[in-house]
């Protein structure tokens, strides 16, 4: 009788071996001298104070999200280098809305069989994010699944430890009469809305994944896996200069739920506000509505629709803000 082993149930430990020796080097790019090494180690060893921010009262903070169904898209035309931008993104533009600086990372990717160079190509682009926002890739997980997922398919998953002062976590108590709302614009469709977006484009529309889309110039791939914008430089500057609840008093993340939501989630509750629609939305967002007949409401709930996060800022510093912004930037509406 012949002898089972696991790599007839679908794993195959010898190209697993391969894969994971792969990602130490790549998650090096990543390490300040605040990463402990511990290779070979079962965990990751991060020191939280250093010489340049010696925080007196931290306050860890930690978020966790997921890229949805986008990955669809990213199977469909094998472009694998961009959605674990958006990965990081997802999580440390949240840990950001409350001041945190985001210490490090962790992945969790779920595929049907060992793909080493599919896993190098989407760890490349967690690196990539670790980069932007200047947190350590300092371990994860590779799961190989054959009874869950098809080949041809992967899930990622992740997480980020941040860290802020008690006293400068931003929390919305600061947000009073006479704000002002600062949009910054998003790089297009971010990571949401992606079901919406599959059901339109290749279902409604029939579109090709390298079909050229009408206005745009760029092929459906370009265009719906433009990789969602990292803002924590940008915020980690405004808030070095300006204070967390001095000059910005609340940040607000724009995914699912769209503007109202999000910008509502960090109102205290005896404060309303009101939006100005004044920016140009992108034509991304006019193409799939037009495309797909939705309500200009629906897109509002689902979609970030050009805005991609939110600054609640004192009136007297909003120009001065916004200057100091390297993207886009509107006034796009105030706390009543």
């Amino acid at each position: 009788m012949k002898k089972t082993t696991y790599k007839d149930s679908g794993v195959d430990l010898e190209i697993y071996a391969e894969s994971m020796a792969r990602l130490p080097q790549l998650a090096a790019q990543t390490f300040s001298n605040r990463v402990l090494r511990l290779d070979g180690g079962f965990a990751g060893l991060f020191k939280l104070n250093n010489e340049q921010i010696p925080y007196k009262n931290p306050i860890l903070v930690s978020c966790t999200d997921g890229v949805g169904t986008k990955l669809k898209i990213a199977c469909l035309a094998n472009r694998h280098h961009t959605v674990g931008i958006d990965l990081v993104a997802m999580s440390v533009n949240d840990a950001i809305c409350c001041g945190a600086e985001p210490l490090f990372f962790l992945d969790y990717v779920a595929m049907p069989q060992d793909n080493p160079d599919l896993l190098e190509q989407i760890i490349c682009g967690i690196v990539e994010g670790c980069v932007q926002s200047g947190c350590a890739l300092l371990g994860g997980e590779t799961a190989i699944m054959s009874d869950l997922y098809r080949v041809g398919e992967y899930d990622l998953a992740g997480f980020c430890v941040g860290v802020a002062e008690r006293d400068n976590i931003i929390d919305g108590h600061s947000i009073q009469s006479g704000d002002v709302l600062i949009g910054i614009e998003s790089a297009g469709l971010h990571s949401n809305g992606f079901s919406l977006v599959r059901k339109i484009v290749f279902e409604i529309a029939q579109y090709g994944i390298n079909d050229i889309v009408p206005g745009l110039g760029q092929s459906v791939a370009d265009v719906l896996l433009t990789p969602t914008r990292i803002y924590v430089k940008c915020v980690q500057k405004l808030l070095a200069t300006f204070g967390a609840n001095n000059g910005i008093h609340g940040i607000a993340h724009i995914t699912g739920g769209g503007l109202k939501e999000n910008v509502q989630r960090i109102m205290p509750p005896n404060k309303t506000w009101q939006l100005n629609p004044c920016w140009e939305i992108p034509p991304v967002f006019s193409w799939l509505q037009k495309l797909g007949n939705v309500d200009s409401d629906e897109m509002n709930r689902v979609f970030n629709m050009g805005i991609g996060l939110v600054l609640v800022v004192r009136s007297d510093l909003a120009e001065t803000i916004r200057k100091s912004i390297e993207f886009q930037t509107w006034n796009i509406g105030g706390v009543n």
